[in-house]
């Protein structure tokens, strides 16, 4: 766990507005950063998918998606960190 101490200039009518509405504790900003976290990792996906059209780099077929589950398995195995 990571101990963070995050000081934040707000608006005064968005601070009151936060504190109601419980989004200026520790778990709520947590949620908030997780949520951002997935948001950006949905975006990234998304706009790699987008050069791979415009690319037009085929789909993989479930044959290459199995294919490359195993390799990547094996190569986990392989250098110790099955399991993990």
């Amino acid at each position: 766990m990571t101990t963070l101490q995050v000081q934040l200039n707000l608006p005064d009518q968005v601070a009151q507005e936060a504190r109601r509405a419980g989004l200026l504790t520790g778990a709520a900003i947590e949620r908030l950063i997780e949520e951002a976290l997935r948001r950006d990792a949905g975006k990234k996906l998304l706009d790699a998918m987008q050069r791979m059209r415009d690319a037009n780099v085929p789909p993989l077929t479930e044959e290459d998606i199995t294919a490359e589950v195993k390799a990547a398995r094996a190569a986990r195995e392989a250098s110790g960190e099955a399991g993990h």
